[in-house]
C-alpha cells in the first residue's frame, strides 16, 4: 500500500482544539479518519516548530490522500502537506523507466 508523508499545521483555534482534545484524542481521531478510507497510521510525532505533527501513513491510493487532506484542511483548523513515499524497490522501479525529456536551452 503506498505510504504518505503528512505534515499538519494547526491554527490558533486548532491548538485550542488540540488542548481540549489532548494528543490521545487526536490520535484516534485520525486513526478513524484512515479506517474510513481504508487506510492505517504507521507513526504520528508532535512536533515543535514550523509544524505541530507528522505522520506517516498507508493510503490505498493518491485519491484517498487527497481525501484525507482536503478534508482536514478544509475544517479550516489545521494546514496539511502531503508527500508521497517511495520504497527504495520503487525508486529502482523508477530509475529503470526511460523518458525522452530535453533540458531547458538544451
Amino acid at each position: 500500500m503506498p505510504k504518505f508523508l503528512v505534515e499538519a499545521s494547526y491554527t490558533a483555534e486548532g491548538l485550542k482544539g488540540l488542548q481540549k482534545d489532548k494528543a490521545a484524542g487526536r490520535t484516534a481521531a485520525v486513526k478513524n479518519a484512515l479506517k474510513a478510507l481504508d487506510g492505517q497510521l504507521e507513526a504520528l510525532y508532535w512536533c515543535l516548530g514550523e509544524r505541530d505533527v507528522i505522520l506517516i501513513v498507508d493510503l490505498p491510493d493518491i485519491a484517498a490522500a487527497a481525501a484525507l487532506a482536503t478534508t482536514a484542511s478544509a475544517s479550516g483548523l489545521i494546514r496539511t502537506k502531503t508527500t508521497p513515499l517511495l520504497s527504495a524497490a520503487e525508486l529502482d522501479a523508477v530509475l529503470q523507466k526511460s523518458v525522452d525529456y530535453r533540458a531547458p536551452g538544451r
